[in-house]
Parts: C-alpha cells; sequence; structure tokens
C-alpha cells in the first residue's frame, strides 16, 4: 500500500497494469492488515476477479507459506510477482509473450545485495537466491510466467516444503529444487524500470525514476 507517486499505492498500480494487458483473475495473498487490502481492492477493481488468500501464520512464517495456501487456487499457466515489485508496461509485456517459462532478470545492473539473484548457465535459470554471486550471476527479479507442466512441478515442490515444515525460506529454494526439470528463461530486459520496493531507500530510487 505504499504510495510510490501522486497518492497512488504500489497495489493499484500492479492490479491495474495487469488488468490492461487483459489479466482478470488474480489471487492476493495477505497478512498483514489483510482488511486494509481487501476493502481497497473492492472498492477500486469491482471488474476484476479477486480471490484474498489469508496467511494466519504471517509472523512465523516467509511467504512460501502463503503461496501453499494459495496452491488449490491455480489450474492454469500462472505469472507470480512480488507486492512489493514495480515493473514498466513493457517488462509486463515482455513476459506475458514469452514462450517460455520466464524470470526477469537485468544483466546492465550490478549485482544486488539484497536482492535476488539467478545463476544463469547456458542461457538456463539453474538457481535463484539472494546469496549467491559469481561470474554466472545476474540480477534477478521476481516476477515469473510458469507454463503450466512447470507450474505443476513447482507447486509439488512447494508442496513438499511446506508439508515437511521448511516454511521459513524463501519460495524460490523450493523452486531451485527442480531446476534440473523446468527451462526457465533468463528473460533479459536490459535496462527496463522492475524493481523491488522494501526499503525506504528503495523508495526514494524508485520516485526519483519516476520523476
Amino acid at each position: 500500500m505504499i504510495e510510490i507517486k501522486d497518492g497512488l499505492p504500489l497495489l493499484h498500480y500492479q492490479v491495474d497494469m495487469l488488468r490492461k494487458v487483459g489479466i482478470d483473475e488474480i489471487v492476493i495473498t495477505m497478512g498483514y492488515r489483510e482488511d486494509i487490502i481487501k476493502d481497497y481492492i473492492n472498492s477500486n477493481f469491482k471488474d476484476v476477479k479477486v480471490t484474498f488468500v489469508n496467511n494466519p501464520k504471517y509472523l512465523n512464517t516467509n511467504y512460501i507459506y502463503s503461496m501453499y495456501l494459495a496452491l488449490d487456487e491455480f489450474e492454469d499457466e500462472i505469472l507470480i510477482l512480488h507486492g512489493d515489485l514495480y515493473f514498466e508496461g513493457d517488462v509486463l509485456e515482455d513476459i506475458i509473450n514469452s514462450e517460455l517459462s520466464s524470470v526477469v532478470v537485468d544483466s546492465t545492473l550490478e549485482l544486488p545485495e539484497k536482492d535476488f539473484k539467478a545463476m544463469v548457465i547456458d542461457n538456463r535459470v539453474k538457481k535463484i537466491a539472494t546469496y549467491i554471486t559469481g561470474e554466472n550471476c545476474i540480477a534477478c527479479q521476481p516476477l515469473y510466467k510458469l507454463r503450466l507442466d512447470d507450474w505443476y512441478m513447482r507447486k509439488a515442490a512447494l508442496r513438499k516444503f511446506c508439508e515437511n515444515g521448511q516454511v521459513n525460506v524463501y519460495a524460490e529454494e523450493a523452486l531451485n529444487t527442480v531446476l534440473d526439470k523446468i527451462y526457465l528463461n533468463p528473460l533479459d530486459v536490459k535496462c527496463k524500470l522492475c524493481m523491488e520496493v522494501d526499503t525506504l531507500d528503495d523508495l526514494a530510487l524508485l520516485k526519483s525514476k519516476l520523476m
């Protein structure tokens, strides 16, 4: 709900952009102050079918558990994005139009310290994590398109992690266990704006780019 410009919450921007490219079925996972999110979406997007999935254990779990609670809501190929992700319209169109299962990367950026990196070998993503580094790594943003068969494999990995009690890790850790079976394309957006906004410094940087 953070405002990115002129009273515009990031959530509003995300849903509006999805609607503009023809996506009219959205699942939102929630935790803290779910009432605010529900009220806002229901008041501003009456033409979009939105399913809300609350994670009552949000204080003690990572979003892998929120995704686990929502698994039964998805039976088609899927677009996945984090709630703190800003993206240009061109980035969204690029990943939707990709014929492959893909994740957004940007080869023009320096490797971030706190955010995701993708290990890319032979033009295939082999691992995604915040802690990896090296010459094969590239800046990565949590915006995914997964074809149906690949989504089913990721679903199975998510289910296995959570049912084994591994609920305090990034969902990417479950994804990493099946990247030998999934061909995940590194979609290089090369300077197009796509970034997470999870600190005040990130917010200031985004606002400076939107001026």
